[in-house]
């Protein structure tokens, strides 16, 4: 009874959350631009009520009392754990005040108007002054967190518990040191035809087409819906109702197939976790506050990346989806066969825009955001530079001349919501994907149904190895547990050296 009454008074907690994360998701899709300064204090609210719950003396005194109840259960046990859980984010909230809490939320509502408007103008200097003051903010959560080494490591521990800016340059380097040469030789290789997909794609087909996939791959619409935004995003208000969103551009098809692919990834994580957890710490993210249950940023990404790439680029899955689409735009695609659009999908073309990345140069993306987060945070770099080095970096790594902000800097939504600290877990979460269905291969049920386009047998096993333990294990508890070792990027540079030496014909 005591372990109930703590999840009684938690489930409050979460329903709070819950309900923030809806009036994020009607700002981002639905609310007039009028609405912006009095849903950040809507929001603020309710942030601000959630933390003061959680670190609220009738919270400790319920944990005390589940804690006593259950110190006979095995350390891993999801009793053991949630309390746990709760503790350290208490101790997380104590170290960053409520009041810092308030001017976040309510700086972020106004900060995401101000990046919309000026990414729409390609306007940095319009943006300059709101980032300014998000990194002044940021570095003051970072300095109440606490940090020894840079203040950067108290950022990415909060999305990637146990990385720090240490750890990533180590894993960066293993990935540039095995990328590289893949992308030379890719590079040097004829290019596959891709002037097909920048032909005329009415909207409506689009999203009938993205729609019927991701129910295809087991998106439950009695359970979501998808709808259209600037930034493509996926939301949880608890495992019942978790929303999805994409963009289409009637000149570039792939974006909203692959938008959706990706979002429905991390959807399908939050619709998997056990139902015993709802409302409970073990399917809430209480460090960013959230009703997320992915246990970090890149195990929710290795999800995501899975059913866009792994799945949703292969031979075998436009072989069977190629038909469908073409039916859905037989002028368009009169001209083209399903190994013709595999081919465009996947070709490797160092390009401006992250989330339309291929995944050879993807990662490089996400290394200099993180490049520049650092500097940012350590004040090595001053916000009225940051174009400049955005483009210099670009060069550097990828060869591209950035032609203005709107391409470059201002391309991504993370830092206007106050995720400074985050881009890591892409790259993560891609290292993570491998790793995960290099082991779900070897299962003869999941190959048959890859085959024959049923989803099913590869879902239900991320849904017994990742999905239902929510909270429950750290990342590489979950990777230990299902694939005998913790994050370990080799199984993502064999798949990458694999595919691209078929593709593209060099050894």
């Amino acid at each position: 009874m005591s372990y109930q009454a703590f999840l009684d008074h938690f489930g409050a907690i979460n329903d709070l959350l819950g309900a923030h994360s809806v009036l994020h998701w009607d700002a981002l899709t639905m609310m007039p631009a009028g609405g912006v300064r009095a849903r950040g204090r809507q929001r603020a609210t309710l942030t601000v009520t959630a933390r003061d719950l959680l670190v609220s003396e009738a919270t400790r005194c319920l944990l005390d009392a589940a804690d006593s109840a259950t110190g006979n259960l095995p350390e891993d046990a999801p009793e053991r754990r949630a309390l746990a859980q709760t503790r350290e984010a208490i101790a997380f909230h104590e170290r960053v005040p409520s009041a810092l809490q308030h001017r976040r939320t309510t700086l972020m509502a106004s900060t995401y108007v101000a990046w919309a408007e000026a990414r729409e103008r390609g306007d940095f200097a319009a943006y300059q002054p709101h980032l300014e003051q998000t990194l002044a903010l940021t570095r003051e959560i970072a300095d109440t967190i606490g940090w020894s080494g840079h203040p950067y490591d108290a950022l990415v521990n909060i999305g990637e518990p146990g990385e720090s800016r240490g750890s990533l340059k180590h894993l960066f380097g293993r990935l540039r040191a095995g990328l590289r040469p893949i992308l030379e030789a890719v590079m040097a290789a004829p290019a596959p035809r891709t002037d097909f997909l920048e032909r005329d794609y009415p909207e409506e087909q689009q999203r009938r087409f993205s729609l019927k996939i991701a129910q295809k791959i087991g998106y439950d619409l009695d359970r979501g819906r998808l709808d259209p935004t600037v930034h493509p995003f996926a939301i949880s208000f608890g495992r019942d109702d978790v929303r999805i969103t994409t963009r289409y551009y009637r000149n570039f098809l792939p974006a909203s197939i692959f938008g959706t692919l990706h979002e429905t990834g991390h959807a399908l994580y939050e619709m998997g976790v056990d139902a015993a957890y709802e409302r409970t710490p073990l399917a809430t993210d209480m460090p960013g506050l959230y009703p997320m249950a992915g246990t970090s940023f890149g195990a929710h990404e290795s999800q995501s990346r899975l059913w866009e790439n792994h799945v949703g680029r292969s031979r075998r899955f436009w072989a069977l989806h190629f038909g469908p689409l073409r039916d859905l735009f037989p002028e368009q695609l009169a001209d083209v066969d399903d190994e013709a659009f595999h081919r465009a999908v996947n070709r490797i073309k160092p390009g401006f825009i992250r989330v339309e990345a291929d995944e050879l140069t993807y990662d490089f993306h996400i290394m200099l955001r993180v490049e520049l987060e650092e500097a940012l945070i350590n004040g090595d770099l001053a916000v009225k530079d940051l174009p400049g080095a955005w483009k210099e970096i670009m060069k550097r790594d990828l060869g591209v001349d950035v032609p203005n902000d709107r391409l470059g800097v201002l391309q991504d939504v993370h830092w206007s919501s106050g995720y400074i600290g985050t881009f890591c877990s892409y790259t993560i979460g891609n290292v993570m994907a491998a790793q995960l269905l290099e082991t779900a291969h070897k299962d003869p049920a999941i190959e048959a149904g890859l085959e024959a386009g049923n989803y099913t047998p590869l879902r239900e096993w991320l849904i017994e190895h990742v999905h239902r333990h929510g909270r429950r294990f750290s990342r590489d508890e979950l990777l230990i547990r299902a694939t005998g070792r913790a994050l370990d990027p080799e199984p993502y540079l064999a798949y990458l050296r694999g595919k691209y030496a078929t593709l593209y014909g060099f050894a």
